[in-house]
């Protein structure tokens, strides 16, 4: 015989159980490039309200994310950076290459925040004045790898490489200029354009090789489904609006 006391505790727990199962059922966990952190809180927003669904994002580089999924790590959905990183994965079988798709060309700009007279050029960054210019770190980021690109192409970096600081990812690289610890960061368009206070330089897209962003959904069974959901979303035109606004180009075609 269950004694009330006990019958108490395992309703209590099943109820628990339930409870929890529910929530987990409407959540999945997105691993996502740092560039994408306002676009994506706007469209994760929208998702949840119309789908019932909530994305939990991670933000963060590329290449730490890859990193993280290559050992495991539960997540949902992959949206890169760089595509290659998403093909990687796919070959070391941890994303499903079938869900593949390019969804957004990213773009570099020079941002200086407002106490800084800004450069006109990005061959004005050889100019000591400026004394500590922050990019992504190249070798993970592929914001830091496309700023390095441009930076060899106008034919300064042996000018600016000791003076430069690496941040983690683009989003903190804006940080270390927003802060007044750098005089200036190459960063993505997407998250200087909403940047307060600083002035926004463009860069040639000729002058590195083209940002092209990826996403695969990565795991099996209900958050995998979820997370195919979100990314036909951010794929839709409605999707597609919201990054063009926050400074995407559109995919280029192909995987």
């Amino acid at each position: 015989m269950v004694r009330a006391s006990s019958l108490s505790l395992l309703l209590a727990f099943a109820v628990a159980s339930c409870s929890k199962t529910g929530d987990e059922a409407t959540k999945f966990q997105v691993a996502a490039a740092a560039d994408l952190a306002l676009a994506f809180a706007e469209l994760g927003k929208t998702f949840e309200a119309t789908a019932h669904v909530k994305p939990v994002f991670s933000f963060g580089s590329t290449g730490l994310l890859a990193k993280q999924i290559g050992e495991g790590a539960p997540f949902s959905l992959f949206a890169a950076a760089n595509e290659s990183f998403v093909k990687d994965l796919v070959t070391k079988g941890k994303c499903d290459g079938a869900t593949m798709r390019r969804y957004a060309r990213g773009r570099i700009v020079v941002w200086t925040p407002s106490a800084v007279a800004p450069p006109a050029t990005l061959a004005d960054l050889a100019d000591p004045r400026f004394k500590r210019i922050a990019i992504a770190n190249p070798e993970h980021a592929p914001y830091g790898k496309a700023a390095k690109q441009a930076l060899e192409f106008a034919g300064i970096w042996n000018a600016v490489e000791p003076r430069l600081v690496l941040g983690e990812n683009v989003r903190a690289t804006l940080q270390f200029a927003q802060t007044g610890n750098v005089d200036v960061a190459i960063v993505a368009l997407s998250l200087a354009q909403v940047a307060d206070g600083g002035a926004t330089l463009p860069i040639d897209q000729s002058m590195y090789a083209p940002i092209e962003q990826a996403l695969a959904v990565c795991g099996k069974g209900k958050p995998a489904e979820l997370a195919r959901r979100f990314a036909d979303y951010v794929l839709s035109a409605e999707g597609q609006e919201v990054l063009n606004r926050y400074g995407f180009a559109p995919p280029a075609p192909g995987n």
